[in-house]
């Protein structure tokens, strides 16, 4: 009897481990991402879809510091001089080794690929050396207090030389990097299908077999998913869906304070799509000025978010203190669209990701800003695919967001230096640019401080060269069954140490 006990007890543990070993996570997506090629990419859901996919040189943890991933360690040689040791054994998903010649490889793609978006993001490299199979030196043009942040997101992920070679400009359709699982499929609009590599040098950290990301536009319907568990995980849900969530003892709700912000970017000069009335710095102020942040904060947010702007929010250590909203000024919009010489009303058009909260926050827009004399019309477009229309100039203002970076850089270099990746507005000043520069190389904390005070000052009250409206919680909402999600300001989602009970 005891024996039959016993072959029965380890019968019922194999069995618990193969389950455990065969659990499959879903993922509700805002939106599809656009292209999965770390250089080539832009959207926050593709960075999320990435944490499954491509490891990078170095991540962040809860706290913000910088931690090594795909790196062991490193160390500043001189102020220009980063020499980065890498992790022995990594394999990429199609067996090719991770070393030295690897991280050059990924590193120059970024820099040289036609379209490149990771370009500007490290553009202070002059020189990437191997100094051993497992060792990088990098040389930079000048000193630089925010490139080892930079390589916490995709300009540090490192791909298969091999694999990107061999695809080219398709890497995408079937990336190969060294992250916890490889690509399965892509079915647009549908689903991502991610499988657990086995030969992942962390693997004892992940508990998944599979991991689907389904794209579900619609706040609405993605709550449904979750609570008919049909997936039991959703990234940025609404403020109005929390009281919904915590209602339900099989739903918990994570809210994170975000790095980045939400905002209008204005197409001042980029191509044939640009209104030449946003030519005058005085017309983007009047429409400025005419939008009430916090009305829209609690007319769509319930009050959750925070108004602001500026691209740096209250966490940021590099955050203006003094730089709040302006409070909306309807007749001073008016006065200025006069000196403008503009005759009223001034026609624009606005895209719109095409997700109801968006949608709607659209609208509180068009009715604010047609009292001050513009007659918005709204264009409502999915979102990867309003990117894509952003970069050829094909809009006149973009409501958009931006994940945000650790480094104040990050939120502001590639949208505001002339000629910068992200730029699509091609706002230009050449006195924004000179402290741009002097920003990102300053190493002094409170020097650097005051640069960012100024570059508030020329670039945002002056020129609007883009309109900052507020600053998101990610509010997450998962199963209560879904144990180990470590919640990081970055919002993505780390699958190391989670699983399902």
């Amino acid at each position: 009897m005891m024996r039959r006990w016993k072959a029965a007890f380890v019968l019922a543990a194999l069995l618990a481990a193969q389950g455990a070993a065969a659990q499959n996570l879903r993922i509700g997506l805002r939106e599809d991402p656009d292209i999965l090629d770390p250089t080539l990419s832009r959207t926050y859901v593709g960075r999320i879809v990435y944490m499954a996919l491509c490891d990078k040189l170095f991540d962040i943890n809860e706290r913000l510091d910088v931690v090594p991933q795909l790196a062991t360690g490193y160390v500043w040689e001189d102020p220009k001089t980063l020499r980065i040791t890498l992790r022995d054994g990594v394999q990429f998903h199609d067996g090719e080794r991770m070393n030295a010649e690897a991280v050059v490889y990924s590193l120059n793609r970024h820099l040289t690929m036609q379209g490149s978006f990771r370009r500007s993001e490290i553009s202070e490299i002059e020189a990437i050396e191997i100094v051993d199979p497992l060792t990088v030196r990098i040389r930079l043009k000048n000193p630089s207090a925010a490139f080892l942040a930079t390589l916490t997101d995709r300009a540090g992920m490192i791909v298969s030389p091999r694999a990107a070679e061999a695809a080219g400009r398709n890497f995408g359709a079937n990336p190969v990097c060294a992250g916890p699982f490889r690509f399965v499929e892509r079915i647009a609009q549908e689903r991502i299908v991610t499988e657990r590599f086995e030969q992942y040098w962390d693997r004892a950290r992940i508990h998944f077999q599979r991991v689907t990301y389904t794209p579900i536009p619609d706040n609405n319907v993605r709550l449904a998913n979750l609570q008919s568990n049909a997936i039991e995980f959703g990234e940025r849900m609404e403020p109005d869906d929390v009281r919904t969530a915590q209602r339900s003892r099989n739903l918990r709700v994570v809210p994170v304070e975000e790095l980045g912000y939400q905002g209008i970017t204005i197409n001042i000069a980029n191509g044939s799509g640009a209104n030449p009335a946003f030519r005058d710095a005085r017309v983007r102020r009047a429409f400025d000025l005419a939008i009430d942040r916090a009305a829209i904060n609690q007319v769509v947010y319930e009050g959750m978010y925070t108004p602001t702007r500026q691209p740096l929010p209250p966490a940021n250590p590099y955050h203006v203190r003094d730089f709040a909203p302006p409070a909306r000024d309807v007749a001073r919009a008016r006065a200025l669209l006069r000196e403008a010489g503009v005759t009223s009303p001034v026609a624009i058009e606005m895209t719109v990701p095409n997700n109801p909260d968006l949608r709607q926050v659209g609208e509180v827009i068009q009715a604010m800003v047609r009292e001050a004399g513009f007659e918005l019309r709204l264009r409502a477009t999915e979102y990867a695919s309003a990117l894509q229309s952003s970069v050829r100039g094909e809009y006149q203002t973009f409501l958009t967001g931006w994940s945000g970076r650790t480094d104040p850089d990050g939120n502001t270099y590639q949208f505001m230096r002339t000629g910068a990746g992200q730029n699509e507005g091609r706002y230009s000043n050449p006195e924004a640019d000179r402290l741009l520069d002097a920003a990102r190389t300053e190493l002094d904390v409170e020097r650097r401080r005051a640069l960012y005070a100024d570059i508030m000052r020329i670039a945002v009250a002056e020129d609007v060269s883009r309109i900052y409206l507020w600053h998101r919680k990610n509010i997450m909402i998962h199963s209560t069954r879904l144990i180990g999600y470590l919640p990081v300001p970055d919002g993505l989602v780390r699958l190391q140490d989670m699983r399902l009970q």
